[in-house]
């Protein structure tokens, strides 16, 4: 099953399928979109991070929620292990092509945000729906649309108990039994009980809980690989120049790296970078749908800070924190490299301790994005009878996770990722024209700058 799922994956996430489509679709976004992330990029993050929320919009959670909640779902293992992995098997150049997802992924994102609060639609509750198994139905509309819709909503509800569930709280019980030998048992008896409190209280509950720690969890990460950066400033020239340079002639066997070339470096970096910022894959829509607002184009903005804080911030800092000091070149893989850098740059057994407890937070947050995306999957498939059953499922496998070997796991997810990824790609492609004829009128508009106070 292994070879077979691995076949599946390299076709999938190879040189000739979705890798080109995904950063194409981003190139071609950004062009007609203006480079609408470069220069509303301040703008955004304003609304994001201190206007927060707009009063009197429809929706069930403030703009800074969504963005919480896509954050808790996309800051998670990738932004520490996937980026490890990435440089262990493509190189240092592989983190450039992680900024290049990014920086394209920023009109991506932007594109699903907008789409997902432009099609969305009240439940049988009155909660918003949204997202790519919405704006394929409507949007692209007819037969083909309604079935891109239902394989994406099929394709995500699955993929929520690989890449938002088991692959998660796998990585948090296998981090604290390295760290400090806790049982891995007792680890997924704990982050079930905890994460079923959150998941059966609904978006509003997930909302409120991401809003509050994820700041945290990310400023503390940040700050940690920023004292490594700077204790090494020395290297940082050099490690930019061999980041760069990598990036298109691969990277020599020194010490325990094996080398690699140009082909890996673009490949795990673009693979790693969509499994840490998920542009494209079309799950930014859905955390969108749910903020209060009236204007698609607002989330929109908001929802695209999550790709720049996801990648050009946080993936950033791990990944020139593994370079600067020269751990990619032990051979090491996956969490025990960064763990490796952060033990080179901090003091005493500080390293390890800030990447364990990053991988904690990382990985539990995204287990709660994650359990909203596939319930509105499940909902939009079988209705809201089907939600309260799907979150015992997925709050059940999370302990299931914590116990069991996971490489056909991560392969698993990594296929549903790439197809959930091509049918949203296909809508966003077929409804570009929509949304820049929408975000130019919001733009003319003279008073676009007003945010409604009351």
């Amino acid at each position: 099953m292994q070879t077979t799922l691995s076949a599946i994956s390299d076709f999938v996430w190879g040189p000739f399928l979705l890798i080109p489509l995904l950063l194409l679709t981003g190139l071609y976004l950004t062009i007609v979109l203006r480079g609408i992330q470069f220069h509303k990029l301040f703008h955004a993050l304003w609304l994001a991070l201190v206007r927060r929320h707009e009063p009197g919009g429809e929706g069930d959670i403030t703009h800074y929620q969504a963005l919480a909640t896509a954050l808790a779902a996309t800051v998670g293992v990738g932004n520490i292990a996937g980026v490890a992995t990435a440089v262990h098997l493509g190189g240092p150049g592989a983190i450039f092509w992680m900024w290049v997802t990014g920086l394209v992924g920023m009109a991506t994102k932007y594109s699903e945000a907008f789409l997902g609060v432009r099609f969305r639609r009240a439940d049988a509750r009155g909660e918003q729906s949204g997202g790519p198994m919405f704006y394929l139905t409507y949007g692209v509309g007819g037969k083909f649309g309604a079935t891109l819709g239902v394989l994406f909503a099929v394709f995500g509800a699955l993929a929520a108990f690989g890449i938002g569930n088991m692959v998660q709280s796998n990585s948090v019980a296998d981090a604290l039994h390295s760290q400090w030998g806790i049982p891995m048992w007792l680890t997924g008896a704990i982050i079930t009980v905890l994460a079923a409190i959150v998941i059966l209280g609904g978006i509003k509950s997930i909302g409120a809980v991401t809003s509050a720690f994820v700041p945290v969890m990310i400023v503390l990460y940040i700050l940690g690989a920023l004292w490594i950066i700077i204790a090494n400033i020395g290297n940082l020239p050099g490690a930019l120049a061999t980041i760069v340079t990598d990036a298109f002639t691969g990277t020599a066997a020194t010490g325990g790296f094996v080398g690699s070339t140009v082909l890996l470096a673009i490949r795990y970096g673009v693979a790693r970078g969509i499994f840490s910022n998920e542009s494209g894959l079309g799950t930014g829509g859905i955390a969108a749908a749910a903020a209060k607002t009236n204007e698609p184009v607002r989330q929109a903005l908001v929802s695209m800070t999550q790709t720049f804080i996801d990648t050009l911030v946080v993936v950033s800092m791990t990944g020139l924190a593994i370079v600067v000091t020269g751990a990619w070149r032990s051979g090491e893989n996956g969490a025990p490299l960064t763990t490796l850098a952060f033990s080179h740059g901090l003091p005493g057994q500080w390293g390890g301790v800030v990447v364990t407890i990053g991988l904690v937070f990382f990985a539990f947050s995204t287990l709660l994005g994650w359990a909203y995306y596939g319930e509105r999957c499940m909902d939009r498939l079988f209705g809201r009878v089907a939600v309260t059953p799907y979150r015992l499922l997925f709050i059940a496998l999370i302990f299931v996770g914590t116990v069991l070997e996971l490489q056909t796991v991560w392969t698993f997810s990594d296929i549903m990722n790439g197809l959930m990824a091509l049918p949203n790609l296909i809508g966003l492609l077929m409804l570009s024209g929509l949304v820049v004829r929408e975000t130019r009128a919001y733009f003319n508009r003279p008073d676009w700058e007003k945010i409604p106070t009351a």
